[in-house]
């Protein structure tokens, strides 16, 4: 039995298209069902509820070999670790409960690197509570997603930019959402591994944000231009649009460590072979998103 927590979202959705048509049983925790797609209703089984009340998490995991987790983002939270933390320890509670056999997480890079890192120490906070249950785990190591560009459809439309906090030259890496997913099925489906290894999730290429800008214009037709931003004025821009102080400045804070360098010096970590490059991502996913927005 392998149990999908955020089916309906981003990544888990994706998780779920790889996974329909095996042999294994499904079992999804689904906070509206109706959210689901009529052939996915049709194939899993549906516990309703959220994955942070402890009785939803037992009564899924019963009888679970795999489960994929996640913690969904919240930016109206009051304390980025305390969110991240209050899912996590009833997971690890109906883990350790039900005898769940592997975990496949999605977590960050920046393991020994990280220090006052937002969100990354956060999820990382996250992956030492899951391993303290002894569970085999794999958390799903990963830089920014290119979906998350996504959020800058308007300003690049409006003022020909996109903003972030970080050095316009800083080479990072990233990956886009649908890798994630087809890494997260593999392990789903693949009952032979144990023990406790973090899977770097890295595409192909290493780029900045001028880089990215480049290739948006190329893409789009259009001039697209990056502007780094001071992280007070970030900030103060997420919080008049309803985040958080707290989750606001976990923010800056990853965005600070990122700007260091976390991403590229995590010790040991190989070059993954994802496929999707951010020039392949910009004309499949954002042109056409950005399209529909006109």
């Amino acid at each position: 039995m392998i149990v999908i927590t955020t089916p309906t979202g981003q990544i888990g959705r994706q998780v779920l298209d790889h996974i329909l048509d095996s042999e294994q049983p499904i079992r999804v925790i689904a906070r509206d069902p109706s959210r689901l797609a009529p052939r996915v209703r049709e194939r899993v089984e549906v516990v309703p509820g959220s994955h942070h009340d402890l009785d939803v998490l037992t009564e899924a995991f019963a009888g679970a070999d795999c489960v994929f987790w996640v913690v969904p983002p919240d930016p109206g939270a009051t304390s980025v670790e305390g969110h991240f933390l209050s899912f996590t320890r009833p997971a690890c509670e109906a883990i350790v409960d039900r005898r769940v056999q592997r975990v496949v997480g999605v977590s960050t890079l920046g393991r020994g690197a990280a220090k006052n890192a937002g969100q990354i120490s956060a999820a990382l906070a996250m992956d030492e509570l899951i391993e303290q249950t002894g569970v085999s785990y794999r958390p799903l190591e990963m830089p920014g997603f290119m979906e998350n560009l996504l959020w800058q459809i308007e300003p690049i439309k409006s003022q020909g930019a996109f903003f972030l906090p970080i050095s316009g030259d800083r080479k990072l890496p990233g990956c886009a959402t649908r890798d994630i997913a087809a890494v997260a099925a593999g392990l789903l489906l693949d009952d032979s591994w144990s023990g406790q290894d973090g899977v770097p999730v890295l595409g192909p290429e290493d780029l900045s944000a001028d880089d990215m800008a480049q290739i948006m214009s190329e893409v789009l037709e259009r001039p697209v231009r990056f502007q780094q931003v001071p992280g007070e004025a970030y900030k103060a821009t997420q919080m008049r649009y309803g985040m958080s102080e707290a989750w606001a400045q976990g923010l800056i804070d990853m965005h600070a460590e990122v700007d260091r360098g976390i991403y590229t010096t995590q010790p040991g970590t190989p070059r993954s072979a994802t496929p999707t490059s951010f020039r392949q991502w910009c004309e499949e996913v954002f042109k056409p998103a950005f399209s529909r927005s006109l």
